[in-house]
């Protein structure tokens, strides 16, 4: 007699708040009501469009029969387009790896480090993908704190007490994911001086670096300790507007005689995969070394939108939202007591308004919050924040 598969128990604890919470909204879609996404940061959905020399670079690579299997690490022109963008950063990269999607990056930066029982440092609130990876590898996502209070920098200390003799490396997210936070060099610095201390490795993640909303410099980390072991993650969806093009990359550096193992780890998952999407891959150099007008008109458009989000949030009685510095998400406070999954469900039930829930994004902090993407045009945010405010008045 046949027996029900039992799924493994890796997976028993793998949640994603994000594509989660849909769930809730395809039940209103179905009853035939209407919806205002305002959950995913898929910039293309909306008035943003993938730069056309992507495009062209990408179908002039395929029109060229680059459709076969690439070099598992990468195409070398691309490879090495990515290793010069890191050293005009000021990191000194040991070697780069092209995945697909930054996502797999981290899959294979922490899956060829974590062993069942140990633990990686992750930013709360931060992005849910490691830990679900972490609870995969059946190794601990252990949370530190994000401040509110000081604009959503890490607390210092409070990463200090999360670290034992399991520890394996601090998860750093800049810009943040989901608070919009934009690190200063003495935050990176002070996490730096942690990693040496206890020898571990820092994993960035800074697929947002060039959307900067304030003017501030983005500072990447590897480039303050060229010694430390650091694997730095980007790709082209988020900055570059091609999110379905599932491109990323990991920038290993740090002194090569520490990281060469680790690395080499990291090129056997590469291997194994075979590659990554081979002619999307012929965009990265045309991304990097080509022109930067799409970025100066996303920033315009999202510092515009970002503005509206942060006055209109902050006239809602009951909600008090940060100014987010980078990216395109806000992650405003809800101050009344509730359990913010219960409220983001009701919200989408009775408004339409599909947004996520802040416990999704990890346990710290304990107040109340939702994760929001100002990309829609500013009469839809209009629309939104007009169903958020009534929602409020009947909710409190």
């Amino acid at each position: 007699m046949l027996r029900r598969v039992i799924p493994s128990r890796r997976t028993q604890n793998i949640e994603y708040a994000i594509r989660d919470i849909v769930v809730e909204a395809e039940k209103r879609r179905s009853a035939g009501q209407d919806l205002l996404y305002l959950n995913i940061g898929d910039p293309v959905l909306f008035d943003f469009r993938t730069p056309q020399h992507l495009i062209e670079a990408t179908y002039k690579a395929m029109l060229e029969r680059h459709t076969g299997y690439s070099a598992s690490e990468g195409v070398p022109l691309a490879v090495d387009a990515i290793l010069a963008d890191a050293r005009a950063k000021g990191i000194r990269p040991y070697e780069a790896l092209i995945t697909t999607g930054a996502s797999e990056a981290i899959d294979f930066a922490l899956s060829s480090l974590v062993n069942n029982g140990e633990n990686v440092l992750v930013p709360s609130p931060g992005y849910p993908l490691y830990n679900a990876l972490l609870s995969r590898l059946i190794g601990e996502a252990r949370p530190y704190r994000l401040d509110e209070e000081n604009n959503w920098e890490p607390d210092i200390d409070h990463i200090a007490s999360q670290i034992d003799s399991n520890t394996r490396a601090i998860v750093v997210i800049n810009p943040n994911n989901p608070t919009g936070a934009v690190y200063t060099e003495e935050t990176l610095t002070d996490i730096i001086e942690l990693a040496r201390r206890h020898n571990l490795v820092i994993l960035c993640d800074e697929i947002y670096e060039k959307l900067i909303l304030n003017g501030q410099d983005h500072i990447s980390i590897a480039s303050l300790d060229h010694e430390l072991p650091v694997v730095t993650f980007n790709g082209l969806s988020k900055c570059y507007l091609a999110p379905g093009f599932r491109i990323g990359w990991a920038v290993v550096s740090g002194a090569p005689e520490l990281v060469e193992d680790y690395t080499e780890a990291m090129r056997k998952l590469a291997r194994a995969r075979l590659c990554a999407c081979h002619p999307e891959q012929f965009a990265i150099p045309v991304a990097l070394n080509g022109g930067e007008e799409h970025i100066k008109e996303t920033i315009k458009k999202l510092r515009e939108r970002r503005d509206l989000t942060v006055e209109r949030l902050n006239a809602i009685k009951g909600i008090t939202c940060q100014v987010p510095n980078g990216a395109f998400y806000a992650f405003p406070r809800i101050d009344i007591e509730c359990d913010d999954k219960e409220w983001v469900k009701a919200l989408i039930r009775e408004t339409g308004v599909v947004v996520v829930h802040g416990s999704g994004f990890g346990s710290m902090p304990k107040t109340p919050h939702f994760r929001l993407v100002f990309l829609p045009p500013e009469d839809i945010l209009n629309e939104a924040y007009d169903r958020i405010e009534k929602f409020m008045k009947k909710w409190r």
